[in-house]
């Protein structure tokens, strides 16, 4: 038996919720999606994500919300974090921090484990991914060999390391964070899906969802700048990869972006 698993990257701000209100349905029909997973950490007006925009976002049939370092940057957040097992902050993260790195979805006799994880490359110098990884992912093949892991981190080798460090241990492993999607999909020798970042849903016409003049001004004078979250240009960006229940890997992963970019002529 294959299972359908649909994954929306770094939703920001109004603008991305707006693009998976509107695709999102007509998506996990088209590919017959058993389980709809979402990057959220960016959801509330570009920081961190509160009970509002969840719950937008779990009626629409979502399972499971990861996170990132942008998490935290709301009270909100935090205090939700406590109360909503199926929001996720990554797992490695000190011991005492509040929320669940994992979440095990049950759908009819399917099982599905979703394992947040943060890099540290040029992040914060949290607990080890690969070592806290390794700890978990042990735990969890104990009640079901499906696992899929957002990874949140910038650098890309970071990324594939992680990739071919767990190859063949988890079904897939999709990178978000730096909000640009990669060409990159692919299964590894192993069988486990990766694609170096998933993108961004939310405006384009921006600097990774912020307003250009406020991200322009923070490089050129290199003093704080107020976030502000752009409008213009919405997509929704995002893959699809199916695995075998029985093995736990997978046999197939697709980019999706929506609307697709406007290439111009040749």
């Amino acid at each position: 038996m294959n299972l359908n698993i649909l994954f929306v990257g770094d939703i920001v701000g109004k603008p991305g919720l707006d693009m998976v209100q509107t695709w999102l349905p007509s998506l996990i029909k088209k590919y017959r999606a058993d389980f709809v997973i979402v990057n959220g950490e960016n959801a509330a007006d570009g920081k961190g994500l509160t009970e509002k925009e969840a719950k937008i976002l779990f009626d629409l049939g979502v399972h499971v919300i990861t996170g990132g370092n942008h998490t935290w940057d709301k009270h909100q957040s935090q205090e939700y974090l406590k109360v909503e097992p199926r929001a996720l902050r990554p797992f490695n993260y000190p011991r005492g921090t509040h929320g669940n790195g994992y979440f095990i979805i049950s759908k009819d006799k399917y099982k599905l484990a979703v394992l947040n994880l943060q890099g540290r490359a040029f992040m914060a110098p949290i607990d080890c991914p690969f070592r806290s990884a390794e700890w978990v992912i042990s735990k969890i093949r104990q009640e079901t060999k499906n696992i899929f892991i957002d990874f949140h981190a910038e650098a890309t080798a970071e990324k594939l390391a992680l990739g071919f460090f767990l190859d063949g241990k988890v079904s897939a492993i999709v990178g978000t964070h730096t909000h640009t999607q990669t060409a990159d999909e692919r299964i590894l020798p192993k069988g486990t899906a990766f694609i170096t970042d998933s993108g961004m849903t939310g405006p384009y016409e921006s600097v990774i969802g912020m307003k250009a003049d406020a991200a322009i001004n923070r490089f050129l004078y290199q003093t704080p700048q107020k976030y502000q979250t752009a409008t213009d240009d919405p997509h929704l960006c995002g893959v699809y990869v199916k695995i075998d229940s029985e093995t736990g890997l997978a046999n197939y992963i697709e980019r999706i972006i929506l609307p697709d970019f406007d290439k111009g002529t040749i």
